[in-house]
C-alpha cells in the first residue's frame, strides 16, 4: 500500500477531513452523494425507511426489476429468466431463474462460490413470515395472497415454537433447482409487481443469516452489483463493485420519442454493469451543508434540491446561469409521492370513528393552509394533493378536485362549533366537548423544511382556536413511535413503491395496522374496496374503486393529504447517464462517472443536456 493510501485510510479511520482532490484515485469511477437522514441498517426484510432501502436495493436483487429508461414503466427480469408463466386466472405463476447467479463472497460460504437457487427464494419469502424476523414488509407481501405462508406464521405465533422453515406450503414451492411456483388465494393480475422490491425482498442465503444472527443487519450479502465495504453508522457508507458479479450488460427500452433515453442507450448499450467502481454515501442532515458540499464538488449528485436553495439553483424552474456555466445538469420532475399528516386513530383525543372525532379531524384538515405551505416551506416546488394516490401510479386522477385541496378556516370553525369544540372560558382556545383542554401534539423533525411547515401548521390552527405543541425528534425515532402507536399526529411523506396505486392505499388497510397502516385505521367498507381492487384488471371498473377508496379516506380523515412534491436533482457534468427513478431505488448500476484524471476533456454535449 502506498504512503498516500495509508494516509487516506488512517485519516478516514480517525474521522479527519480529506480534501476532495485527494479522496479519489484518479482512474476510479466513484459516485459520491449524500442522504438527508441516517440509515437504520441493512437487513432488507427488517428495514422500512427509504434511506436504508436505497443501500440494500444495490446489494440485493429481486426476481424482477423496472427498465431504467422506459417511461412510464416496464417490468423486466432480473434474477428471473423471463416473465412469469401465468395460469388459472392469475392464481398460479411459474418463475424460471437465471443460472449462474452467485451470492457475494462471504465467510459464511466456507470459501466456496455459492450459487443462488429456487430454495433461496423460498427461504427469503418464508423469512418474511418468521416472527423472529420482525419484518415490516410481511403485510405488504401477504397482500399478494400466497397460499400457506400466513398459516405457517400463525402457528409459530400461537405455539411460541421456532418457525418451521422445512414445512412445505402449497403457495410457494421450488419445483427444481431453477424453477419456482406461486399459488395464490385469489386472482392477482399485477402479481409480478410484488416481485420487484430488491431493497426489501432481495434474495438472501440461509447460511449468512445463521452465521450473523442478530448482527445480520450489519452484514448484508446478496447477489447484487455492489458490496458493503465500510460503514460508519449515521455518517458514511461505502459500497464497491461486486468483483464476482455475473456478466450483465446495459440494455433498456426507452420510448422512440425519448431523445435523451435513446442517447443514453446508444452510448451505453452492451457496457458491462455496474459501470461504477465505488459509491460513497454521506449522511448530511442539514440542508445548507449538503448544498455547499455539492457546490464545492465534494458530492457528485444532489438528490432532492433542498427547498431553501430553489431560488438560487432553479429560479423560475430554470437552471441558474452560474450553475449552467459549470455544466451542472438539472433533473426536475413531479415526484410519485404524497406528504401527509397521520392521525392516531387509537388516540382518545383525535382518533376513532365517532362523529365528533371525525369532525375534529376534518376541521383540522380544512384549517391547514396548504397553499401557504407550498409557498413558504416548499418554495413553490409542490402541488396540492387531492387524495391519497401519487402522480404516475394507476388510479391517480390529475383532474380530481376534493376537500383535500381546500383551505377553508370559516368552514373549519363552523364544524368545530357544531360538534362542541368551543371556547368555554374565554381564553381564545377551544376545549373538547366534555370541557377538557384541546391540545394537539405533532411529532416533527429539526430540519428547515419541517420547521417552516411547523410554522404554517401552528398558524393555521391558531386561526381556528386550536393549540398545537411540537415534539421534535429524529425521523427514525418518530417512525418508531408511530409504529408503536405512541403518538397523536405526525407529518411524513410516502413515495410510490410500484406503478400500482393500490400500494398507497395500504396505509388505510386494517390488516396492515402495526405495519404500514400508520394511522391504525380500520373501516370494513374501506377494506372491502381495497380487496376488490386486488383482483380487478386495470380499467374503468378498477378506477371506479380507486375513486370510492379516495372518498372514504376523505370522509373519515385518518390522514390529511398535503402535497405532491416537485423534486429537482442536480449532477456535475462528470455524472453520465443519470435519470430520475420513478418508483424504484436501484439505479447506481446504470450510471457512469468520468474518472477525475479525464475530466479536463469534458465538453458540452450537442443536445445541450449534460456533457460528453
Amino acid at each position: 500500500m502506498s504512503n498516500r493510501r495509508e494516509w487516506l485510510l488512517s485519516a478516514a479511520a480517525l474521522g479527519l477531513p480529506i480534501a476532495p482532490a485527494l479522496a479519489l484515485e484518479g482512474d476510479e469511477r466513484v459516485l459520491r452523494y449524500a442522504l438527508p437522514t441516517a440509515e437504520t441498517g441493512f437487513d432488507p426484510q427488517k428495514i422500512s425507511d427509504v434511506y436504508s432501502i436505497t443501500i440494500t436495493a444495490h446489494i440485493f436483487e429481486s426476481l424482477y426489476d423496472f427498465d431504467h429508461l422506459a417511461r412510464p414503466y416496464k417490468v423486466k427480469p432480473l434474477l428471473a429468466d423471463g416473465l412469469p408463466d401465468e395460469a388459472e386466472n392469475f392464481t398460479r405463476f411459474t418463475v424460471h431463474l437465471k443460472r449462474g447467479v452467485y451470492f457475494q463472497d462471504d465467510p459464511a460460504f466456507g470459501g466456496q462460490r455459492r450459487e443462488m437457487t429456487a430454495d433461496d427464494v423460498v427461504y427469503t419469502f418464508k423469512r418474511l413470515y418468521d416472527p423472529a424476523t420482525q419484518s415490516n414488509s410481511v403485510a405488504q407481501f401477504e397482500e399478494l395472497g400466497v397460499i400457506g405462508l400466513q398459516a405457517l406464521r400463525d402457528e409459530a405465533l400461537k405455539d411460541g415454537k421456532p418457525f418451521d422453515y422445512a414445512r412445505p406450503v402449497d403457495g410457494l414451492r421450488a419445483l427444481d433447482r431453477y424453477t419456482l411456483q406461486f399459488r395464490l388465494r385469489e386472482p392477482r393480475p399485477r402479481f409480478v409487481f410484488g416481485l420487484t422490491h430488491p431493497g426489501n425482498w432481495g434474495v438472501m442465503a440461509r447460511e449468512v443469516v445463521q452465521r450473523y444472527g442478530d448482527k445480520i443487519i450489519e452484514h448484508p450479502v446478496g447477489t447484487g452489483p455492489f458490496v458493503l465495504k465500510a460503514w460508519r453508522r449515521s455518517s458514511r457508507i461505502v459500497l464497491a463493485r461486486n468483483p464476482g458479479y455475473r456478466e450483465r450488460f446495459y440494455d433498456a427500452e426507452p420510448n422512440a420519442d425519448d431523445a435523451e433515453g435513446q442517447a443514453w442507450l446508444a452510448r451505453f448499450k452492451g457496457r458491462r454493469l455496474p459501470m461504477l467502481d465505488r459509491v460513497e454515501v454521506s449522511i448530511i442532515e442539514e440542508a445548507q451543508p449538503r448544498w455547499l458540499a455539492f457546490l464545492n464538488a465534494e458530492q457528485d449528485l444532489l438528490e432532492k434540491l433542498p427547498n431553501d436553495f430553489v431560488g438560487q439553483a432553479i429560479p423560475g424552474g430554470q437552471l441558474a446561469p452560474h450553475l449552467a456555466k459549470r455544466g451542472i445538469q438539472k433533473y426536475r420532475v413531479p415526484a410519485a409521492d404524497v406528504t401527509v399528516t397521520v392521525y392516531n386513530m387509537d388516540h382518545p383525543m383525535v382518533g376513532g370513528l365517532a362523529p365528533e372525532r371525525v369532525a375534529l379531524r376534518r376541521a383540522i384538515n380544512l384549517a391547514l393552509d396548504i397553499p401557504r405551505e407550498i409557498r413558504l416551506a416548499r418554495r413553490g416546488e409542490a402541488i396540492p394533493a387531492q387524495g391519497p394516490l401519487q402522480p404516475g401510479v394507476s388510479g391517480y386522477d390529475a383532474a380530481l378536485r376534493s376537500e383535500a385541496g381546500q383551505c377553508d378556516p370559516a368552514r373549519a370553525k363552523a364544524l368545530l362549533d357544531l360538534y362542541g369544540y368551543v371556547d368555554r372560558n374565554g381564553d381564545g382556545w377551544r376545549e373538547r366537548p366534555d370541557g377538557s383542554p384541546l391540545v394537539l401534539e405533532v411529532l416533527t423533525q429539526s430540519d428547515q423544511t419541517s420547521r417552516q411547515s411547523d410554522e404554517v401548521f401552528k398558524k393555521s390552527l391558531d386561526a381556528v382556536g386550536i393549540r398545537l405543541q411540537l415534539k421534535v425528534g429524529q425521523w427514525s425515532e418518530n417512525l418508531k413511535a408511530t409504529r408503536a402507536g405512541k403518538f397523536m399526529l405526525w407529518r411524513v411523506g410516502s413515495s410510490a413503491g410500484s406503478p400500482d396505486g393500490q400500494d398507497g392505499l395500504e396505509w388505510a388497510y386494517s390488516p396492515s395496522i402495526n405495519k404500514n397502516n400508520l394511522a391504525r385505521f380500520s373501516l370494513p367498507a374501506f377494506d372491502a374496496v381495497y380487496e376488490r381492487l386486488q383482483g380487478l384488471p386495470d380499467g374503468p371498473e378498477r378506477n371506479a374503486q380507486f375513486r370510492e377508496a379516495t372518498k372514504l379516506l376523505l370522509a373519515y380523515a385518518p390522514y390529511r393529504f398535503h402535497v405532491h412534491r416537485i423534486v429537482t436533482d442536480l449532477a456535475h457534468p462528470w455524472v453520465v447517464g443519470y435519470r430520475k427513478p420513478m418508483c424504484w431505488l436501484n439505479w447506481w448500476a446504470y450510471v457512469d462517472v468520468v474518472p477525475r484524471q479525464e475530466r479536463h476533456a469534458l465538453t458540452p454535449s450537442p443536445s445541450g443536456r449534460g456533457w460528453g
